[in-house]
């Protein structure tokens, strides 16, 4: 696949991203980690049909491949983390928290390239990487606690990107394994919540807002999984360095959400730490438009 359709494949999926903490506010009366099965449970429907009726796939050779499965149980987990984490902090408040991880993550992904994929760092790409570092320092001095919200969503998903690079796989019967993975943890709660009537349907006020929130689960796995395809096939072409200067659109889109529509507090500190990884990101798009 050519280059510049890696990075559209990107951008698209970055964009869509951007704009997702406005369909898990849409569910919120659900509790976050209903919302995580739901996602995994008809991703993997999705994906499966989409897989075996469209694309025709043949797992066999993935399934038989120790060292890709190891791989891929791995990816699984750590997209369950990151999908968790990130519910949680849209339905409590804590978009901008999360737009943050997901600025960082860039950094991550260049941390990551150089030490596992032997990606080359360049100066101007050492200068922008103390910015993010400063800004994240401060942040944390200022607010006297460690930002693990933003933190461990910027790890587990640059983990991600580096081991779905790593296991080589194409990216749609990657994902359709990651969420088939997943299923069976994901089908066990969602039954507990059902026999024990704590699940969101317990929730539903009448027949017409029942019949909307499942329609909205279930169309949490389209939702999920395009994006998580177009990133896959992204992956296969682009190197880690391009993927952390194109993601940058997602967190810039919450950020905005977070503060513009759901009035979420924006204070001195996080200006200041968002201003030096904003600088950072100038300084590594200006070095990655010369390079090009």
């Amino acid at each position: 696949m050519p280059k510049h359709k890696g990075i559209l494949y990107a951008v698209s999926a970055y964009l869509i991203w951007g704009t997702m903490p406005l369909y898990w506010y849409l569910l919120s009366s659900v509790p976050a980690y209903e919302v995580v099965a739901h996602r995994i449970l008809w991703s993997a429907v999705f994906m499966l049909i989409l897989s075996v009726a469209v694309f025709k796939t043949d797992f066999r050779p993935i399934l038989k491949n120790r060292r890709k499965m190891l791989y891929l149980l791995s990816t699984s987990a750590l997209i369950t983390l990151n999908w968790a984490l990130y519910i949680w902090a849209v339905a409590n408040g804590h978009i901008v928290d999360a737009s943050l991880g997901y600025y960082v993550n860039p950094f991550l992904n260049v941390i990551l390239g150089v030490l596992f994929l032997k990606e080359r760092l360049s100066g101007m790409q050492k200068i922008a990487i103390l910015f993010a570092l400063f800004g994240v320092t401060y942040l944390t001095i200022s607010y006297g606690t460690f930002p693990f919200i933003a933190i461990i969503l910027a790890l587990s998903f640059a983990l991600y990107a580096l081991l779905r690079k790593k296991a080589q796989v194409e990216a749609m019967p990657a994902l359709t394994v990651e969420t088939a993975i997943a299923l069976p943890v994901a089908l066990g709660f969602l039954i507990m919540t059902f026999v024990n009537h704590t699940g969101g349907y317990a929730a539903c006020t009448d027949a017409m807002h029942c019949v909307s929130t499942i329609l909205l689960l279930m169309l949490a796995g389209p939702i999920t999984a395009i994006p998580l395809y177009l990133f896959g096939k992204a992956a296969e072409t682009v190197s880690m360095t391009s993927l952390g200067f194109v993601q940058y659109l997602s967190p810039t889109l919450q950020l905005l959400i977070g503060i513009l529509l759901f009035k979420e507090t924006f204070s001195t500190a996080h200006l200041v730490c968002f201003s030096a990884i904003w600088t950072g990101l100038v300084i590594y798009s200006v070095h990655l438009v010369r390079e090009s």
